[in-house]
């Protein structure tokens, strides 16, 4: 089953981003439990309140997604089993698609076929995100540690 990932994908404005605030903080400090499920209430447009019941690691969810928001950040949601297109992986990397499809033939990025068509597991291209960022982190702490040796003023 193929779960694509389409845009469009809008920035939240001014206000949104000071509400997402506002709800992350008062979220988070309800979320200091080993409680499985907490109830909320919502309010409907006659403001009559209705309580649900969720669990705790939906609104630790929802908590890291108004702390993106609260950023100026868009969001969205993708299921860890999800299968993109080369074009969405590619975009996910920040990467070209000519790019992306190097690094499926050269294995550095798993990948299997639908007929003819490419396509990568959402939670294997972020094991991939997540080693390349590493790597990258690390050869920037080498650069950090040879210029610091060699004196060149990045003390």
């Amino acid at each position: 089953m193929s779960t694509a990932i389409h845009p469009p994908i809008h920035l939240p404005a001014e206000h949104e981003v000071q509400i997402a605030k506002a709800g992350q903080h008062a979220l988070a400090a309800y979320l200091c439990t080993q409680i499985e499920t907490q109830r909320i209430q919502i309010f409907d447009k006659q403001n009559e309140a209705h309580n649900v019941e969720l669990p705790t690691s939906a609104l630790r969810m929802l908590v890291d997604i108004l702390a993106e928001l609260a950023a100026g950040n868009a969001v969205k949601v993708v299921p860890v089993h999800a299968e993109l297109t080369t074009q969405e992986a590619a975009d996910l990397l920040n990467v070209s698609r000519p790019h992306l499809i190097k690094l499926l033939e050269s294995g550095e990025l798993s990948y299997h076929k639908t007929g003819k068509h490419r396509r990568v597991r959402f939670a294997d291209l972020m094991d991939y995100k997540t080693r390349r960022n590493a790597a990258s982190e690390q050869a920037m702490m080498r650069l950090a540690e040879q210029a610091q040796a060699l004196r060149k003023g990045y003390e």
